[in-house]
């Protein structure tokens, strides 16, 4: 059987911790294949590069600014990605997570609307970025799918190479995304009783163009929900998701992990 990859994961609190050794080998105990450490805000960059580094086999990186992270300065920050690409090898597999997040904003409407109009202009800056870089692009949009799609739109992005990840719309949000040539990944929230919506985007997009992901440490999928997350833990995403495409858990693990090789164009 080919081995999952998990192409979006939150490995740099793992760091911390010093857990990340033991949670890297559960993720090759239960048959992953990788792990794609997704950046958020320049204090993790080059965590995640030195992960990569020490581990190209098995762990790939990307570099991006979260919508939840665009504070005043913002603009220095956005300045110092590039140089990830012109750099030494490992190169980031991606630019992202980048987008827009409505559902964190402040509580006062002064102070929220100043917020996501930071969002906004970060979140085009990047698309620019991506879109001279020809790279992927990992979205993150929280009550905001439609305003990330109108300014994905404007920017001339590749929309072959855009993914919106942890995707928690319906199906016919995911069929406009398949309309202009992009693409939605899913989580553990597949296996959610109340997720019926989003079982249904994903049998809409199809395994054909499927990727899955933890999106660890949050969101563990059932029978772990409510509790801490880790990559290894993708095998029951898996599963659910092998059972809702009426396949068996090898066939969803060649078509996902090809999935995900070709959109990042990563070798493990």
């Amino acid at each position: 059987m080919s081995g999952l990859i998990d192409t979006h994961a939150h490995l740099d609190g793992y760091v911390r911790q010093g857990s990340l050794p033991a949670v890297l080998e559960r993720a090759r105990a239960a048959g992953l294949s990788g792990v794609i450490a997704i950046g958020t805000e320049p204090e993790d960059w080059e965590v995640h590069r030195r992960i990569a580094a020490e581990r190209p086999d098995f762990v790939a990186y990307t570099v991006g600014l979260h919508p939840c992270n665009v504070a005043e300065g913002w603009e220095r920050a956005v300045a110092g990605m590039e140089a990830f690409w012109q750099g030494p090898a490992p190169r980031p597999a991606a630019l992202g997570e980048a987008g827009l997040d409505r559902f964190h904003l402040p509580q006062e409407p002064a102070e929220a609307e100043a917020a996501l109009a930071r969002q906004r202009a970060a979140f085009a800056a990047q698309l620019e970025l991506a879109r001279r870089l020809q790279c992927p692009v990992v979205i993150h949009s929280r009550q905001a799918f439609a305003e990330c799609v109108a300014m994905i739109d404007e920017s001339r992005v590749d929309w072959s190479r855009v993914v919106f990840h942890c995707f928690s719309e319906g199906a016919a949000e995911v069929a406009e995304l398949r309309r202009r040539g992009g693409r939605a990944s899913f989580t553990g929230i597949l296996t959610y009783k109340n997720a019926a919506a989003v079982r249904a985007a994903a049998e809409a997009q199809g395994l054909a163009e499927c990727m899955i992901e933890t999106d660890a440490p949050y969101l563990a999928p059932a029978p772990h929900r409510g509790k801490p997350n880790e990559p290894a833990l993708l095998r029951h995403t898996a599963e659910f998701a092998a059972a809702l495409y009426g396949v068996d858990l090898a066939r969803l693990a060649e078509a996902t992990t090809a999935n995900a090789r070709k959109f990042y164009g990563i070798g493990f």
